[in-house]
């Protein structure tokens, strides 16, 4: 027996207060500030987040190009946020993949920052949820904060990292570690950043794994005292994430992000 359509619209509205009556508004002593919870299915929220755009490698010689708004690259559905990566030309990329970002829309100094989502998998896939200074200047003296990096090639090794002048992969002083979670590609889980004026920590699951402490009082070593935007991307190769190749038989792959929620 079918539903009339106005009993179906009345479900779905109700279902979906369900779901924002069952947001936290208080974690870790701390207020819900901002969220995005991608209910539905359709367009991205123009007004929380940004694209970025282009295929120059992004430092890092990635493969992929990023597009403008795409909904084959980057759409809500079901009530996850999808950001999907597909083999297909692209001016000169072989790839397509999008980058959402809150620059030009929401910034934060200090917070707790939860992101529930499940990642891509096969090699040459680099899905990332990280952090960016909103007046970076030149990189990475002003500052990255890396909550989540996957490359396809370590199934299930998640990593978090901080960037600094003074702490950096360029010169081989990297502050990161390591959990390995091998359902990260099968299952949805919840990466939380706790950062406040005195340190760094990343967990997966409230399994804390990595910590960045405010060790010395300089710019070179904690400029992390200043708005920083959030960063959603799939990459495909590159420096890092293609460092085994890319199998390019993989494609078309999904990153899920169910919520992304800010408290402080």
């Amino acid at each position: 027996m079918k539903l009339p359509k106005l009993l179906l619209s009345l479900f779905s509205i109700l279902i979906l207060i369900s779901c924002a009556a069952q947001v936290p508004k208080v974690q870790d002593g701390k207020k819900l500030v901002w969220s995005d919870e991608f209910n539905g299915s359709g367009p991205i929220d123009l007004s929380k987040w940004q694209f970025e755009v282009g295929g120059e490698g992004f430092g890092n010689h990635e493969l992929q190009y990023y597009t403008d708004n795409r909904s084959k690259n980057a759409r809500l559905e079901k009530g996850n946020l999808v950001i999907e990566a597909h083999k297909e030309p692209w001016g000169e990329n072989a790839y397509t993949s999008a980058k959402l970002q809150t620059k030009g829309t929401q910034t934060w100094t200090y917070g707790r920052f939860e992101i529930r989502a499940k990642l891509p998998k096969g090699r040459g896939t680099w899905p990332a949820i990280w952090m960016m200074s909103k007046d970076m200047k030149k990189w990475p003296d002003d500052g990255e904060i890396d909550i989540m990096e996957h490359v396809g090639y370590n199934q299930g090794a998640i990593h978090a990292s901080v960037h600094t002048k003074k702490y950096n992969h360029k010169i081989n002083t990297q502050k990161t570690d390591t959990l390995y979670v091998p359902s990260a590609s099968e299952k949805f889980h919840v990466y939380t950043l706790n950062w406040s004026k005195e340190k760094i920590e990343v967990s997966v699951d409230g399994r804390k794994f990595y910590t960045y402490k405010k060790a010395e009082n300089s710019y070179e070593a904690w400029p992390l005292d200043q708005p920083f935007y959030l960063i959603l991307n799939q990459a495909v190769g590159g420096d890092w994430g293609g460092k085994m190749g890319v199998d390019e038989s993989i494609y078309p792959q999904k990153f899920y992000i169910d919520y992304v929620r800010v408290y402080q």
